[in-house]
């Protein structure tokens, strides 16, 4: 079906004024008056809609038009926009209905929640805010890939199907081909029948196998979805989620550190020069002063503080938190709250956590107590990125491992790499949809998906 795309019309208007053009699109908004009728028309290329002009006299039945959500085919003539000379719309010649949408659509002019919308996942899309948010995720998702590509990484597909589990803490949904059964009387002799002949579950990283190709190809970084079976009904939680994990060789701590300030300064500074207009929406329905905040993280040197000094900072402050601190605790976002939003003021590194907080494969300090890991907590988030140096000592590693009650058998590859050749390597993980949400000033991870997943929510 030939057609132009309502965002050539608008951003190329010289071309087009004053000649016939053909677009297509879902009304959004429509009047009616006595001899004309307004349409405003959006076809997903752009978030601004296109004036459609119905002139009576010429377009008969303009009835079947107005309701929102019909789709239609215009022919018409370009003009520039009677209210706007900055703008175009189009004097219909005639209009096909592609689509009719019946009196019970249930997204109306009306304002609507973002919970009323969240039970409406296949028709929430065609709202401005979600049409914004999904302009927003495409944008975003190419500037991680511009950056990397353009520093020499290689992309890497990791598996989604895996056999171990990669934070070792037990959160994973399990694979199987297998039906309920009980005519399997143990759980290996259930393994044993099952596709793999193993244990097999959702990824809930890709960092070991990305570790494996940063081993022969340097620096590599993987983009894909990683999945949490963990009971957690947070507005920053989800079930399943995107997550960009670079791993890179010859570099410890601070050089990752480093990579990971240069890499979110230049993807927020993308989405700021690329998504203007959807950042304007954001700022006047969900977050005021939204482009001073993101231009602040581009244009500011991030904090950077102990762990042991933050858990001093959090005591002293006299705050009444409803998680206790005391060294040893895992921040939770009320505490990572108040070091962002009232004492730096601005993004911060924290830095050297307790070992028994963190995951197994990372490097071990030498006070024995801490490793060489760190979190990037952001204002009004909270941590939004989770980085280490990894242990690269075969031994350290494997008494790692089996301090955890982990399966050594499990890992031996992966202990395979600190035997044949290890360097020091250090990586992170950046979770898309938290990102979208410092970008958006979006309060819940289950409007930054398509479909969210989460507890007890399968649609």
């Amino acid at each position: 079906m030939k057609h132009i795309d309502i965002f050539d019309l608008i951003a190329r208007k010289s071309e087009f004024v004053g000649k016939s053009v053909v677009v297509c699109g879902w009304v959004r908004t429509s009047r009616d008056s006595k001899t004309v009728a307004f349409l405003e028309v959006n076809d997903g290329t752009t978030l601004k809609h296109l004036q459609i002009v119905l002139d009576k006299a010429v377009i008969k039945n303009v009835d079947k038009v107005l309701p929102l959500c019909t789709a239609v085919r215009v022919s018409g003539k370009c003009v520039v926009a009677a209210n706007n000379p900055e703008s175009v719309e189009v004097n219909a010649e005639s209009v096909v209905v592609l689509g009719e949408c019946p009196p019970e659509y249930p997204i109306q002019k009306k304002p609507h929640s973002l919970e009323y919308l969240r039970g409406l996942p296949h028709l929430r899309v065609r709202t401005n805010t979600f049409n914004a948010m999904f302009r927003l995720r495409s944008k975003l998702s190419e500037a991680i890939h511009r950056y990397f590509l353009d520093r020499h990484y290689t992309y890497v597909h990791t598996p989604i199907i895996t056999g171990s589990d990669c934070e070792g803490a037990g959160e994973i949904f399990r694979v199987s081909s297998l039906g309920y059964s009980n005519k399997y009387k143990t759980e290996k002799e259930y393994n044993d029948a099952d596709f793999f002949g193993k244990t097999a579950g959702l990824t809930v990283s890709a960092q070991l196998e990305g570790e494996v190709a940063a081993m022969a190809l340097g620096k590599i970084y993987t983009f894909g979805p990683t999945f949490r079976a963990e009971n957690s009904n947070t507005a920053r939680h989800a079930a399943e989620f995107w997550q960009i994990e670079p791993e890179v060789a010859f570099a410890e701590i601070d050089d990752i550190i480093e990579i990971a300030t240069e890499m979110i300064k230049s993807i927020i500074g993308t989405v700021l020069k690329e998504c203007k207009e959807e950042i304007a929406f954001f700022e006047k329905f969900y977050e005021k002063d939204l482009t001073k905040k993101l231009q602040a993280v581009v244009d500011s040197e991030f904090a950077r503080v102990d762990y042991s000094d933050a858990i001093n900072i959090l005591k002293k402050s006299k705050k009444q938190f409803v998680y206790p601190v005391e060294w040893g605790c895992d921040l939770q976002t009320e505490h990572e709250r108040y070091l962002t939003d009232e004492v730096y003021k601005k993004p911060v590194f924290v830095v050297n956590y307790p070992k028994k907080l963190k995951s197994f494969y990372m490097k071990q300090n030498a006070d024995g107590k801490t490793v060489a890991a760190t979190d990037l907590l952001v204002p009004g988030v909270g941590e939004i990125i989770g980085c280490s140096e990894r242990e690269a000592d075969y031994h350290k590693l494997l008494q790692a491992i089996k301090d955890r009650g982990m399966k050594q058998q499990d890992y031996e590859n992966y202990l395979d790499l600190r035997r044949f050749g290890s360097v020091p390597h250090s990586g992170f993980g950046l979770g898309l949809e938290r990102m979208l949400m410092y970008l958006t000033g979006i309060g819940n991870i289950r409007d930054t998906a398509l479909y969210p997943r989460a507890k007890g929510e399968l649609r």
